[in-house]
């Protein structure tokens, strides 16, 4: 069974960075997207950026681009979120998310789902 463990989500002022973390364990993490979603209150949950287990292939919504980095580190399993440049809505709930068949902006298309970190920016 797979496992993802968020964390790194906080209060942060309006222009101010941060970065979040999603372990996973479980199994063998040889061929895998990872993904990170947000839900704010009231709203669906939105595809934020994903990246593949291999190679450079790095997805972003159009919302962040420019000031979300999504990263790997594949010794530790590890992935990143770098948020900078923070706004007020980018406030929500940042869930990370795994499939292993192909990429996809689709929450519904990922298998393996965090518990999920609160992220606040105060304007």
């Amino acid at each position: 069974q797979v496992q993802l463990v968020e964390s790194g989500g906080g209060l942060v002022q309006a222009g101010g960075s941060l970065r979040l973390s999603c372990a996973a364990s479980g199994r063998s993490f040889s061929s895998y997207v990872m993904g990170w979603f947000r839900q704010a209150p009231g709203k669906e949950r939105e595809f934020v950026a994903a990246i593949r287990w291999s190679g450079d292939n790095t997805y972003y919504a159009d919302s962040v681009k420019g000031r979300f980095t999504i990263s790997r580190d594949n010794a530790k399993n590890t992935v990143y979120l770098q948020m900078n440049s923070l706004k007020a809505e980018d406030t929500a709930v940042y869930y990370c998310a795994l499939n292993f068949r192909r990429y996809t902006s689709k929450p519904g298309d990922y298998d393996y789902w965090g518990q999920g970190t609160q992220v606040t920016v105060s304007s």
